[in-house]
């Protein structure tokens, strides 16, 4: 529901290009075929520590996506943000930070 002010209740959207939002997917189809291809390794009873280094590798593939997306949030939503004078963005952006950095 929008209420058409900016309230906690309504989700903030953005519209992504066509190769952003491709790019996105593709990274996220990625990883969805190697967590079940862990998950066939778990039921395949394969050797721990072959599954821990495709764990390893869906922890980076997930790393990269967040580092891409929050690049691409800081170029585009805080940088227009700020120049319809949000600079409350900021603050967001620095929380927004703080939790990918736990």
């Amino acid at each position: 529901m929008d209420c058409g002010k900016e309230c906690k209740n309504c989700a903030r959207m953005k519209h992504r290009n066509e190769k952003e939002y491709k790019d996105l997917i593709h990274r996220l189809n990625r990883m969805e075929g190697q967590i079940r291809g862990i998950r066939s390794m778990v039921e395949e009873d394969r050797y721990c520590v072959d599954i821990l280094t495709q764990v390893q590798a869906v922890s980076s593939a997930l790393n990269a996506f967040s580092k891409t997306l929050l690049s691409n949030h800081i170029k585009s939503c805080v940088v227009e943000d700020i120049r319809d004078g949000k600079e409350e963005s900021v603050d967001e952006l620095c929380r927004t930070i703080q939790k990918l950095m736990k």
